[in-house]
């Protein structure tokens, strides 16, 4: 009789534990922030979704505002182009937040401009005059006599914000900068206007822009890769705590074949 209740309690166990787990997995996950890392997330929950049975809402709001979705519970994920601040961290802590950053895929800043720019390449000092305003007209750098038109990002992103870091290291972009909501934005004003510049993630390349290379090096999945293109940079979904569950295994997908091919699939470059 003792053993039988030793069997019952495991059995109970196991089923307490499956319930729990078909709770979490019918309240689903919510994603928000990047917009670079947007089509990473919803590429995965569409993946997810037909796999697992587990509904999946993406947002794409911006990485500042994924950081604050985290830190107030709005959301089990956040998509992050960079990493998160001192101060972002801090706020989590003070509402017992634990963020954790899980990097899903490597990307890059790709420095692209109008396809009818015979421009082909720039150094990261030339790249921070022009946009910063020293530098204003193509003639400057081996270009046409055209003025330059300056597209940056809002100051949300965190594609700004790693843009600020590694090229302006502490220059103010000018003033004169159009600012644009996201990746597609970017890409768009600059494919339709020809002076212009801009930056966007590997993944958003295409005919309709020309990428072209910083200090010699072309952006590729090969240089982000290796670093030799030095504006690459890590992309990120921020957890509270280690991933469990149906999150676990949702920011696991980078490491399995199928999660590697969709990354790849979408112009970004795996991590693992």
């Amino acid at each position: 009789m003792r053993k039988l209740g030793t069997v019952f309690a495991a059995l109970l166990v196991i089923m307490t534990a499956g319930w729990a787990g078909n709770a979490e997995a019918a309240k689903g996950i919510v994603i928000d922030g990047s917009t670079t890392v947007g089509p990473i997330a919803k590429s995965f929950a569409a993946y997810f979704m037909k796999k697992y049975k587990v509904p999946v809402t993406v947002s794409e709001s911006g990485s500042g505002n994924g950081a604050k979705s985290l830190i107030n519970g709005s959301c089990d994920i956040a998509d992050m182009s960079r990493s998160m601040k001192p101060q972002e961290i801090a706020a989590a802590k003070a509402r017992r937040i634990n963020p954790v950053a899980n990097v899903v895929a490597l990307d890059c800043l790709a420095m692209i401009v109008h396809p009818s720019n015979p421009v082909r390449a720039l150094t990261e000092a030339q790249i921070g005059d022009i946009f910063s305003g020293r530098i204003n007209n193509w003639r400057q750098v081996g270009g046409p006599n055209f003025p330059i038109v300056v597209i940056q990002r809002e100051s949300n992103s965190g594609t700004q914000e790693t843009f600020k870091e590694l090229v302006m290291k502490g220059r103010p972009v000018v003033s004169g900068a159009e600012t644009q909501a996201s990746n597609g934005a970017v890409k768009n004003r600059v494919s339709q206007t020809r002076g212009a510049i801009g930056f966007v993630g590997l993944g958003y390349l295409d005919a309709s822009v020309k990428k072209i290379a910083v200090n010699g090096v072309i952006p590729s999945a090969a240089t982000v890769k290796n670093k030799t293109y030095r504006l690459s940079r890590d992309l990120y979904m921020y957890t509270n705590g280690k991933p469990a569950g149906v999150v676990g295994t949702f920011i696991d997908l980078p490491k399995t074949p199928d999660g590697r091919r969709i990354i790849q699939e979408l112009g970004f470059v795996p991590k693992y």
